[in-house]
């Protein structure tokens, strides 16, 4: 597991995200709205508009909001075309980048994404420059705690998960993408599931010192808060002593 998703998690549990929750809708809309121009309004022939309205329930989207969505995708109400793209490079120390964004301006998306690359030392590169540190897997995140983390872990590999971690406070599970569905309808049956979604996850990580690490968590910060950005992912790894001192002071 990167530093960049322990990260996440922390920020999750204090409710950092819950400040930003207008924009969070308006990106889950949006992915949405592409997931039923590429495939349908059909939720049961459409795994990425499945995965798509899975993700925005768990984010505690209303239900009116997704219809919304849906129906924006489906050309029933107007609304700009959007342009998926995936950008890549290395931020600052070194630390591998890719960029998830859905946007109605690649130039202006560019720019901002490059600006932030650049503010912070960093390059935004070429298609394919980093992608091959990635790989794509289906993550689960479920919460728990310690007495009950081992027993989650089992029912994960007993229902197909290929990879298991676990972390304070939650767990971790990595599945191949195609079994993603499947493993999390196994485990909800008994866990809390915090969210299930197809992700990018590093191959190797990079374990940054704190002062090196904390400036690379910032610049991944502000990359995610721009508004074209869907999701950002990152090969950082992070000492806990440092999420610890991060977590105290958010």
């Amino acid at each position: 597991m990167s530093g960049h998703s322990k990260w996440a998690q922390i920020k999750r549990q204090k409710g950092v995200a819950d400040a930003r929750r207008g924009q969070l809708f308006t990106k889950l809309a949006r992915e949405i709205t592409v997931a039923v121009r590429q495939g349908g309004a059909n939720l049961e022939s459409n795994l990425q508009l499945r995965l798509a309205v899975q993700k925005a329930r768990d984010n505690n989207m209303p239900s009116e909001n997704i219809e919304r969505a849906i129906k924006r995708g489906s050309g029933e109400s107007d609304a700009s075309a959007l342009i998926e793209m995936k950008l890549e490079g290395y931020g600052p120390n070194g630390i591998a980048v890719m960029v998830e964004a859905l946007s109605d301006n690649r130039n202006r998306t560019v720019q901002e994404v490059r600006r932030l690359f650049t503010r912070y030392g960093g390059n935004l590169g070429e298609s394919g420059c980093v992608s091959w540190l990635f790989e794509n897997r289906g993550v689960i995140t479920v919460e728990t705690d310690a007495k009950d983390a081992e027993e989650i872990a089992l029912q994960a590999i007993d229902a197909g998960a290929e990879d298991v971690k676990t972390e304070k406070g939650y767990v971790e599970i990595y599945t191949q993408p195609e079994d993603l569905e499947e493993v999390r309808k196994v485990i909800e049956e008994k866990e809390h599931v915090i969210s299930a979604e197809l992700s990018l996850t590093p191959k190797t990580t990079v374990l940054l010192e704190e002062n090196k690490a904390i400036q690379a968590l910032n610049f991944l910060d502000q990359l995610e808060e721009l508004e074209d950005v869907q999701r950002v992912f990152s090969n950082i790894d992070v000492a806990e002593t440092t999420l610890e001192r991060l977590s105290s002071q958010t």
